[in-house]
């Protein structure tokens, strides 16, 4: 028995470790999974483009600006919104509606009656400059020339750009055919020069003579001109009763006289008159221009008011009416120093010559310069025809040769056929050598300088 329970020990034991010595059994094989069929890609989704904004034209810029109501209500009445919508390029100088409020009472609702159209235009054309003119630009600008065909001012300064008398107060708001800028008053058309003169108040005795001499609808004319003006006072210091005279029919021809003898058929503004000498004249004699200090004179009269500007010009206020001056005889006499040289030339005959067209440069001896002569010098040259003839002809250069011209020279040919010599000497001037000791006695024929000496040839 006991040897049966050890047999069988021992057996369980060997089967025991066959079945750990065994190879392990394969593992089973996983499940393989259903295979799913690939998701559909979707189909990207297509957003619509942004739309482009329209480029904004000027009218476009001002009808969205609350601020431009008036204007664009201007520019519909004077028939401008196409042209301020094409393909320009444009500068507006546009006023608020503010600055529109600030004309008097009623001018709008006029400018905008279908009978006014036409001033309505050229008020608004005048606030347009063809081109692009940003405002860096503009600064360095003094005038530009609108769409009305007349000029506006252009100043910088202090930090602010003027336009006439309009402030620009918002610059450079680019459209599509061009740019705004924001003024903050309306620019009213200059006048002509009458309408202009009339309005001021202070020319009405000017008016009033351009009326008598039927010069009003010349100087409302094209032009351009320049006027040198005299107030009422200036006209005042004529003396008592020489205006009544003047306005009558039958001294039309002098009154005209005078008046052209203020109008240039050139338009001259103050700084370009300060370079001139002479001004030629509608009368046909020129005018001086003398500057003293800082002080500009036109033959004796100051210009206290410059730059005055009208539609067909400039005006520049004097403080005394110009008369014309006389022919070198008429003045030689009149001055009252030249009484033997008058005597000389009546007796050589040359009275007439003197009085004619010319014009003429005369280096005029004084009654003291003949009196240098020799004794019986002069008594003897009047009974020599010939002579003094040579000697007076001498004195006389063809052409108007002002101061400033003769001390450029070193020689002159005179009417003689001799020439005659200039010098500048410890800032005198002389002709051979007599010493100049008055200049530019302006004529109408010419012009006369006085002399200390008779010169000889």
């Amino acid at each position: 028995m006991t040897a049966f329970l050890k047999f069988l020990s021992f057996t369980v034991l060997f089967a025991v470790l066959l079945s750990a010595c065994a190879p392990a059994a394969p593992a089973p094989a996983p499940t393989a999974m259903p295979t799913m069929p690939p998701a559909p890609t979707a189909a990207p989704t297509e957003v619509p483009p942004t739309p482009m904004p329209e480029p904004m034209t000027i009218v476009d810029i001002a009808a969205g600006d609350e601020n431009f109501k008036t204007l664009v209500a201007a520019l519909g009445a004077a028939g401008l919104v196409e042209t301020l919508a094409g393909e320009g390029p444009f500068t507006v100088f546009a006023p608020t509606d503010e600055a529109f409020s600030k004309l008097p009472e009623g001018t709008v609702e006029e400018l905008l009656k279908p009978e006014n159209k036409d001033k309505l235009v050229q008020v608004l054309t005048y606030h347009v400059v063809a081109g692009k003119v940003m405002a860096e630009d503009a600064a360095k600008l003094t005038s530009a020339d609108t769409v009305a065909e007349l000029p506006i001012s252009i100043k910088a300064d202090m930090g602010k750009v003027m336009i006439n008398d309009a402030t620009v107060t918002a610059a450079d708001i680019v459209a599509s055919n061009g740019v705004i800028h924001v003024i903050d008053s309306v620019l009213l058309p200059p006048q002509d020069i009458v309408d202009t003169a009339v309005a001021d108040g202070r020319f009405s005795t000017l008016a009033a003579a351009l009326t008598a001499a039927e010069l009003v609808e010349t100087l409302k004319g094209e032009g351009p001109f320049t006027v040198f003006a005299p107030t009422d006072d200036a006209f005042a210091k004529l003396p008592e009763g020489t205006l009544d005279e003047l306005l009558k029919p039958e001294n039309k021809q002098t009154l005209i006289d005078i008046l052209t003898y203020h109008v240039s058929a050139e338009a001259l503004p103050a700084a370009d008159v300060v370079e001139q000498t002479l001004i030629e004249t509608v009368n046909g004699i020129p005018l001086q221009v003398k500057l003293d200090g800082d002080k500009v004179f036109i033959n004796g009269a100051e210009v206290i008011i410059t730059d005055v500007k009208a539609s067909n010009g400039v005006i520049h206020v004097i403080d005394s009416v110009i008369l014309p001056p006389k022919d070198i005889i008429e003045t030689a006499v009149a001055d009252g120093r030249f009484t033997t040289l008058a005597t000389a030339l009546t007796a050589a005959g040359l009275i007439e010559t003197l009085k004619g067209e010319g014009p003429f440069t005369v280096f005029a001896p004084t009654d003291e310069a003949f009196a240098k002569l020799p004794a019986g010098t002069i008594e003897a040259l009047l009974a020599d025809k010939d002579q003094l003839t040579a000697i007076l002809t001498y004195h006389v250069v063809p052409g108007r040769v002002m101061a400033s011209e003769v001390v450029e020279l070193t020689s002159v040919d005179t009417v003689n056929s001799k020439p005659a010599m200039i010098k500048v000497e410890d800032g005198k001037v002389y002709i051979n050598d007599a010493q100049i000791v008055i200049t530019d006695i302006l004529t109408s024929n010419g012009v006369i300088h006085v002399i200390d000496s008779v010169i000889l040839p």
